[in-house]
């Protein structure tokens, strides 16, 4: 057993990446559907307990909203039959009942006007009526054309109450709850007997305010039943296939299930201590657990396609985790095999950009790493080639050099033997430079080292050029120990003399100053020739103009610069027709010793 497990861990290690995400994901989709299905069926238990005191509740609710509805209209009652205009009017009447005049027309229109406003302020009501006691009708609202025995009843009804209100239950899909209430005088402080001078009748949309308190409760789903005794209040009729007949007897507990055979329903039951109405929920058993048992069904369903669409999904989340991963692996053997070029970014507007997550930021991150090697090969070998331009230049003047050392020698001693001064001096500063460019010991030298070779090389230009040649050196003696590459001042005067100076027939004004700054000494070499258009100058800038014959040029001073001290320094050309041209060389500001 301990091997077959064994076995199966390590199957499981083993798999790929893909298959391990895709294993985990639809395991735990498993799991979450399994605990849900199990909560919710949990949860439907607990319902079917807790909807039986839930129904009992939102009777409760509902009665008491239906009687607050009741109560409003008794005090819409109690404010129609105290309001003093009406009190007023109908006390007129009562005093002569049988006088007809235009003031009796008038005080009867404004009658209506006032229950026209009582009763449009209303929504459950229908109409609003006034019997006054010689048996004329005020109506406000819809005319039901009251027959003479329910004028009787009404009367009769309303004097039982003596002030209070009074209910006429509605016996006939036609007729409707009636509020009755008898209107007595107190209007004049002088008659304090509370003669009865009318009646009040309000009609009431009794099936609307049920409507609209059960809207959105349990008892929408079924029939709500209110009896006065043995008198039914709602409905006012019954369907064919009502259950009313399930709710008429009494429920000791409050609510029960009952069944007749046909049907089983949940009957709820309170009584009002406002009205004396017994309020009866019945509410089918299909109407509850019909929808209980499509949801259950509709979850088997629902969770076989959330876990068919999870298992795609997980196949997707897979792939796109380890694709990218397997595309590195690829991009790695290519560079492993020395190829660095199939290595590169894609393009801000490639197709498809690399996302913006770890697995993205891994193949940014590798490419970045891989393109900086192969430029740093790529400059280590551009850097090595100067090197060797620069060596094999000043190896071509290292041809039999002690013959030269010797030759130049013995012209010297025959210059000073024969008092050619001028011939000594040139012999002499020819020879420096020789030793100078030909020697291979030291790839740096300080600044002093380096003006000694111009110095040496100005010597021989001058006794060519003679006056007009105008040399100056500006250069502060306490920078004279920086670091500076060997022969990378002596260019720069020799691209002077031959571009400034040879073209001339004036005098050219040759100079090299020094500017100190924070971190850096900048020597500059200029002259007042011709200067350079700005074509030619872009084109020198960028490296595209070599220097003649085997020279050495801008770009080969600049990378040696840039290989000694770093990036930050270099060589910068200015220039302008007819304005002369200023080449500035920026080396560290530093003690040389480390650099000799």
């Amino acid at each position: 057993m301990k091997n077959s497990m064994s076995a199966v861990i390590q199957s499981f290690r083993n798999l790929r990446i893909k298959q391990k995400l895709f294993m985990l994901l639809v395991f735990i989709m498993a799991i979450f559907i399994a605990l849900t299905y199990t909560a919710l069926q949990y949860a439907y238990s607990i319902y079917d307990h807790q909807l039986y005191l839930r129904s009992s509740q939102v009777l409760n609710l509902s009665s008491n909203s239906i009687e607050s509805e009741l109560r409003r209209i008794e005090s819409t009652t109690f404010n129609i039959v105290t309001d003093p205009t009406l009190q007023s009017k109908l006390t007129t009447i009562k005093s002569d009942p049988t006088e007809q005049n235009y003031e009796r027309f008038q005080i009867r229109d404004e009658i209506v006007t006032r229950l026209v406003q009582f009763a449009g302020a209303e929504k459950y009501v229908i109409s609003a009526d006034m019997f006054d006691l010689s048996g004329y009708i005020y109506s406000a609202g819809r005319v039901p054309g009251w027959s003479e025995e329910q004028k009787m009843q009404i009367w009769d009804v309303a004097k039982k109450g003596e002030g209070q209100l009074r209910w006429i239950y509605a016996k006939t899909p036609e007729t409707s709850l009636t509020a009755v209430r008898l209107v007595r005088s107190y209007y004049s402080y002088l008659n304090l007997d509370l003669e009865t001078i009318g009646v009040l009748v309000l009609r009431i949309r009794m099936d609307q305010v049920v409507e609209d308190v059960s809207r959105g409760t349990e008892l929408g789903r079924g029939e709500l039943l209110i009896m006065a005794g043995e008198q039914r209040v709602y409905p006012s009729s019954l369907a064919p296939d009502s259950l009313d007949g399930l709710a008429a007897a009494p429920v000791a507990s409050g609510y029960e299930v009952r069944d007749d055979g046909k049907h089983k329903v949940f009957v709820s039951q309170m009584k009002s201590g406002y009205t004396d109405w017994t309020y009866s929920s019945i509410i089918p058993f299909d109407s509850i657990f019909r929808g209980i048992n499509w949801m259950k069904n509709m979850l088997i369903v629902v969770f076989s396609v959330a876990l068919l669409l999870m298992t795609i999904l997980a196949m997707r989340v897979a792939r796109g985790i380890t694709g990218p991963i397997e595309k590195l692996i690829n991009m790695m053997k290519q560079v492993q095999k020395g190829d660095f070029n199939t290595v590169t970014l894609p393009s801000p507007d490639s197709a498809i950009p690399l996302p913006k997550d770890e697995i993205g930021q891994l193949h940014r991150t590798y490419r970045m790493m891989v393109q900086q090697i192969n430029e740093l090969i790529t400059e280590n070998y551009a850097k090595q080639l100067t090197i060797k331009e620069t060596q094999f230049k000043a190896l071509q003047a290292q041809i039999n050099p002690h013959f030269l050392y010797n030759t130049l020698e013995s012209i010297n001693w025959e210059a000073k033997m024969g008092g050619q001064v001028r011939i000594s001096r040139m012999v002499e500063s020819l020879g420096f430079l020789l030793r100078s460019s030909i020697s291979q010991k030291e790839s740096i030298v300080t600044l002093s080292q380096e003006l000694d070779i111009i110095r040496h090389y100005l010597t021989i230009q001058q006794t060519r050029f003679e006056e007009r040649l105008v040399f100056q050196l500006e250069v502060a003696a306490h920078l004279y120990t920086c670091p500076i590459p060997k022969l990378s001042l002596q260019p720069l005067v020799e691209n002077a003399i031959h571009h400034a100076l040879e073209p001339k027939v004036e005098p050219c004004h040759i100079s090299i100053r020094s500017v100190e700054q924070a971190d850096r000494v900048l020597i500059i070499v200029e002259d007042d020739g011709p200067g350079m258009p700005p074509a030619l100058l872009d084109q020198v800038r960028r490296g595209e103009v070599h220097s003649k014959g085997n020279g050495i040029g801008l770009s080969n001073i600049r990378e040696r610069i840039v290989l000694a001290f770093g990036d930050e320094y270099g060589l910068e050309i200015e220039s302008q027709p007819d304005q002369g041209t200023q080449v500035t060389v920026q080396i560290p500001y530093e003690r040389g010793d480390s650099y000799v």
